[in-house]
């Protein structure tokens, strides 16, 4: 995976949802990264962010692939962000 790709955000949610839809981007060759805040500034030694809103993220180009995944997986979380 290349460092130069640019990532945008497609999902903020529970750790178990972003852990679901990585099992289903990594099936349809989809890269990812989640970047989870807390947990980050719990290993550093201070707080931050908000426990159980981890984000993921996916390279732009496969935006709109991951998009509909996530629409189909969770449809009331989209609903809400729309």
């Amino acid at each position: 995976m290349s460092t130069n790709e640019t990532y945008e955000r497609v999902y903020t949610g529970s750790d178990v949802n972003v852990q679901y839809l990585q099992e289903l981007f990594n099936k349809s060759g989809i890269s990812n990264r989640v970047r989870n805040d807390m947990e980050s500034g719990l290993r550093a030694g201070f707080g931050g962010g908000l426990p159980g809103q981890v984000q993921l993220f996916v390279i732009k180009s496969h935006f709109d692939e991951a998009s509909a995944i996530v629409k189909s997986a969770f449809p009331s979380d989209v609903a809400e962000h729309e």
